[in-house]
C-alpha cells in the first residue's frame, strides 16, 4: 500500500510556473508508473501526464505538451509536475497517480492507476 501527499497547488496569474509535488509514504512507488490527472469545475477528470517507473517515457496531453514536465526525485521518493505559461483553462484540482505496473500500455486511463493523492488545487487567473 502507497499514500500519495499532493501538495503545491495555489492561486496564479496566467503566464506564471507552479511546481506540484506528490510524495509517496507507507511504500516506495519507485517501481510504479506514475501520472497525474486533473479535474476542472464542471469537467470529467482528464490526463495530464505521465511516465513509466524509471522515467524513460513520458507522455503528455496535447494541451500541455510544451508547457507542463513531469519527472521524480527517487531519492525522496517524490513526484512532480512543473507547470509554466499557466492559462485560465489549466485551473483545477491536481491528483497525482500511481500503478502498481511499471508502464502502462495505455498511461491516459486513468482506470489503470491503483493509488491516488487526495488532489491540489491550481487556480489561475486571467
Amino acid at each position: 500500500q502507497v499514500n500519495l501527499i499532493d501538495t503545491g497547488g495555489g492561486l496564479v496569474q496566467a503566464g506564471t510556473s507552479l511546481r506540484l509535488s506528490c510524495a509517496a509514504s507507507g511504500g516506495t512507488s519507485n517501481n510504479y508508473a506514475m501520472a497525474w490527472f486533473r479535474r476542472a469545475p464542471g469537467k470529467e477528470r482528464e490526463f495530464v501526464a505521465a511516465m513509466t517507473w524509471n522515467g524513460a517515457l513520458t507522455y503528455y496531453a496535447d494541451s500541455v505538451k510544451g508547457r507542463f514536465t513531469i519527472s521524480k526525485d527517487y531519492a525522496k521518493d517524490t513526484l512532480f509536475l512543473q507547470m509554466n505559461n499557466l492559462k485560465p483553462e489549466d485551473t483545477a484540482v491536481y491528483y497525482c497517480t500511481a500503478s502498481r505496473w511499471k508502464s502502462m500500455n495505455y498511461p491516459q486511463e486513468s482506470n489503470g492507476y491503483h493509488y491516488w493523492g487526495q488532489g491540489t488545487q491550481v487556480t489561475v487567473s486571467a
